[in-house]
This record gives structure tokens, sequence and C-alpha cells, in this order.
């Protein structure tokens, strides 16, 4: 398949899975609140694409969420080339995705993330993952995660959940704190073996989040929280901040690519404290 006709696909089926989820948000605030939307460019002076962000805040279900597609394109800066595969040869790259970070009114509901990616060098593959962090751990709710998680993996390969829910649980760790993220989830990269079957993984993992974040809602949506509840997810959401702002590899592409800065960082609760 055309290279042209593969990114063209890419970018479609992100920037339709972020109309769909933001569509599912609103549905969850019974319609009473919408997304402020920002569209971007990575270049104002010449045309290196760009993206469009969506954010909620103060709704009854969500503190916080951010929706963000892009679609950008140009040259890497020298620093960054021997990071990225590919681009040592030729520094020219395209790359699109999306990206969704929730954070919760309701503390007993945990934080989760998702984004899928697809980036284009003289090498081009997939990357992205999900996964959930909760204030307070629910036996429960974690063992359900993990198996629809794996019921996906092994639609496409029995190898998938194991291998990325490791790769996950090594990269949401939080070294100076000696401490993991959250619960886990799947992080994955570098997917190139084959483009029908990536891509077919990769909007699996897409729809599948929607069907998680829905269900974790609806179950809690309606439980009682205290203020002491309140004040650890504050905690909880500090170690949030210092993974993104630290370790994410997300962040540090956005920004030393050119990205649009309040749209990297949405990821960001709107509010966190440390002790």
């Amino acid at each position: 398949m055309d290279l042209e006709i593969k990114k063209n696909i890419t970018s479609n089926w992100f920037k339709i899975l972020q109309n769909t989820i933001c569509d599912s948000i609103i549905k969850l605030e019974k319609n009473k609140i919408n997304f402020r939307s920002t569209n971007w460019k990575r270049n104002s002076k010449k045309d290196e694409g760009g993206g469009e962000y969506k954010i909620l805040k103060n709704g009854k279900v969500f503190d916080k969420v951010g929706v963000n597609f892009s679609k950008v394109y140009g040259r890497f800066p020298k620093h960054f080339q021997k990071n990225i595969p590919g681009a040592q040869k030729d520094p020219r790259f395209w790359a699109s995705g999306i990206s969704v970070v929730m954070h919760m009114k309701n503390p007993l509901i945990p934080a989760m993330h998702f984004n899928t990616r697809y980036i284009c060098t003289t090498h081009d593959w997939f990357g992205g993952g999900m996964d959930v962090t909760p204030s307070k751990i629910d036996k429960n709710e974690k063992k359900e995660f993990h198996k629809i998680l794996k019921k996906m993996c092994d639609r496409h390969n029995k190898n998938y959940y194991k291998k990325y829910k490791k790769w996950c649980d090594q990269y949401f760790y939080l070294p100076h704190r000696k401490e993991a993220r959250g619960i886990g989830g799947i992080f994955f990269d570098y997917k190139k073996k084959n483009f029908y079957k990536d891509f077919e993984f990769v909007r699996d993992v897409g729809v599948t989040f929607q069907l998680i974040f829905q269900n974790i809602i609806l179950k809690k949506i309606k439980k009682k929280w205290t203020v002491k509840d309140k004040e650890i997810q504050y905690l909880k959401r500090g170690r949030y901040v210092e993974f993104n702002l630290l370790y994410d590899r997300g962040t540090k592409f956005g920004l030393q690519t050119g990205g649009n800065v309040e749209g990297i960082l949405m990821s960001l609760p709107p509010l966190a404290k440390w002790k």
C-alpha cells in the first residue's frame, strides 16, 4: 500500500475516534456541558500540519478531560534525530495520533489515559496504549480491566497481552518514588511488521478504551465519597504530574517537535497536591 494512503487512513481514523470519544463523554455528562475546542498549527509560517485539542472542565463526572488529535510533519531537530528510528538517515517525519486523559470528579473513579499514533520517517510504525490510575485500589476493577485487555489482545496475537502489559508496567513507573503510577494496562511501540494487522489492532485498542472507560464510570458514578477520598486523589494526581513532566515520552516528543504546548500539557490535572 502506498505510504500516503496509509497516512490518510490512519489520520482519518484518529480524527473519527476523537469525535466518537467526545460524543461518549458528553452523553455521560447528560449533554449539560461541552468541550472547548482549539485548532492549532505546528508552524505559523509554513504548512507543517497541526491538530485540534478538545478540553472539558468542571463537569458532573469529569473534573477535566482532554482529547487531542494531531497530524504534523517537518524535520526533526538534530539533537532529536538519533533517538528516532530512521531519522538519522533522513530527518523528515510525519506523525498523527490521538491522546486522551481523564481526571474524574468522583475520587473513587480512577484517572484514565489512552493514546495511539502512527509515525513515519524512513520507517513507519504504530505505538500507543492505555493505563488506569486509581487513588483507591479496587481489586475487582483491576481484575476486570485486565480481563478485557487480555481478551482484546488475544483477538490479534496470544503473545500481545503478556508482552504489552510488562512493557506498560516498566514504562509507567516512577523511579524516584520506587512505585508504579497505577494498576497498569498495555503499552506498545515500533509496531511495523504488517500494516493491515497492526492497524486493525490499533483500532481495536481505541474501541476497547471506549468500552472500558464507560464501564468503569457507570459502575461508580453514584458511589459516595468523602473529603478524605478527595485529598488522597489530589496526592495521587501529584504523582501523575511527576511522571508526565519527568518521564513521559509523548510529552517530550510533542514539546521537542513543535507541538502545541497547551494540547501537550492537557494531561495535567486541574488541581494536584504534594505533602
